[in-house]
């Protein structure tokens, strides 16, 4: 196991940059927001917010996968990154093939998705697309040969929600409860995108956590070679049950792949959602939200308060969605289906913590003289 440890300069240079132009917008945070960014400077220590990334084996992706770590400035001055605009505002997200066999979970599980990503990406529109087929997608299809399970093929189903993409969209982005493949020669991928033309499409199927195991349903019963076009192997097809655990790995993905479509890369910087994954394990360790460097890439591409960001995700976490959203009906009866977040608890106490940094003056358990002594160590910008 190996700590990647960077200096608090190097981490300084990586959130406010050596440039002028760019200390000077950063100097535009309160003293709050700096004293909570600049707390990644000192990753590791007891009380932090922010922790240094831990490499646990060569398998890692930042051992398997080299890369130029990307700061605030080299994120800033990409004449490829995408910013959302008055005409180019609404994240749209496009459900593909069942999701649950219980129709009313489903859609609450689908709304629970798109309320998250609203949150995440505060001040911004995000807006569900009516559901679809497998069938309505025209995609390729596959029995994994090693697994037994079906898989529908990235290409074909990114060249649909090209096709589907509406004129107001910053992106759009497909997910699904079925295993992906990007070629014949690939045994399977989570998911694939395109950030030029801000698509993406991405599985959830292997967060089950019985999905690598022998007693997957969703191993055919029977090796069956399916005829092109003959959709008819995706009725009553299995999906996972929707768990606390799936919502938060399933949070974790959407927002991930999101983040790259304004170009934000893989975080090698600190602990954070932008870190890339090469296994479910390493997934699993990322936490739920940005490290200081990352987040500052999203506030200059989106625009909001960080504190009111933070509220937002809070009460996504701690609000009361046991009712129907609609009237109870003949057809309809009504249910309750409790947001299952108790694997959101680890991230509702870092919010919490966030935010008693950011409204220091209503800490009735912080005197006025350690709130000087905090803000004593936050430095403003010249420039």
């Amino acid at each position: 196991m190996k700590v990647i440890q960077h200096t608090a300069e190097e981490l300084r240079t990586a959130l406010v940059s050596n440039s002028k132009d760019l200390a000077k917008i950063y100097s535009k945070y309160t003293k709050e927001e700096r004293c909570l960014l600049e707390e990644g400077f000192h990753s590791g220590q007891p009380g932090s917010l922010f922790q240094p990334i831990t490499v646990h084996s060569d398998s890692d992706w930042i051992s398997a996968h080299p890369e130029e770590p990307q700061d605030f400035e080299s994120f800033y001055r990409d004449s490829y990154r995408r910013t959302p605009d008055a005409s180019h505002n609404t994240i749209y997200i496009q459900t593909i093939g069942s999701f649950g066999e219980v129709g009313a979970l489903t859609d609450q599980y689908v709304e629970w998705l798109r309320d998250y990503c609203q949150a995440f990406f505060y001040g911004l529109s995000v807006k569900l697309l009516p559901a679809v087929t497998v069938s309505e997608t025209g995609c390729s299809f596959r029995v994994n040969s090693n697994s037994n399970n079906l898989q529908i093929l990235t290409g074909d189903l990114l060249r649909f929600l090209g096709n589907k993409k509406p004129k107001d969209a910053f992106c759009i982005v497909g997910i699904t409860m079925i295993d992906l493949y990007p070629e014949d020669s690939w045994n399977f991928v989570f998911g694939q995108a395109s950030l030029s033309m801000g698509m993406g499409v991405f599985s959830f199927a292997r967060y089950d956590d019985n999905f690598y195991t022998r007693g997957y349903a969703g191993r055919l019963k029977k090796r069956i070679q399916p005829r092109r076009g003959d959709y008819s192997v995706f009725e009553g097809y299995y999906t996972p049950p929707i768990t606390s655990t799936l919502l938060l790995r399933s949070c974790k993905t959407m927002t991930h792949e999101i983040g790259h479509m304004f170009g934000i890369g893989h975080c090698q910087w600190l602990n954070c959602v932008m870190q890339g994954s090469n296994h479910l394990e390493e997934s699993d360790r990322r936490p739920l939200d940005f490290c200081p460097i990352c987040l500052r890439k999203i506030h200059v591409s989106v625009g909001f308060k960080i504190a009111e960001r933070y509220k937002a995700l809070l009460h996504w976490m701690e609000e009361d969605r046991s009712q129907t959203s609609g009237p109870e009906t003949a057809s309809h009866p009504a249910t309750c289906f409790p947001k299952p977040t108790e694997a959101f608890h680890t991230s509702q106490q870092w919010l919490r913590r966030c935010l008693d940094r950011l409204e220091t003056g209503n800490r009735s358990h912080q005197t006025q003289e350690q709130s000087a002594q905090r803000h004593a160590g936050c430095t403003g910008v010249e420039g």
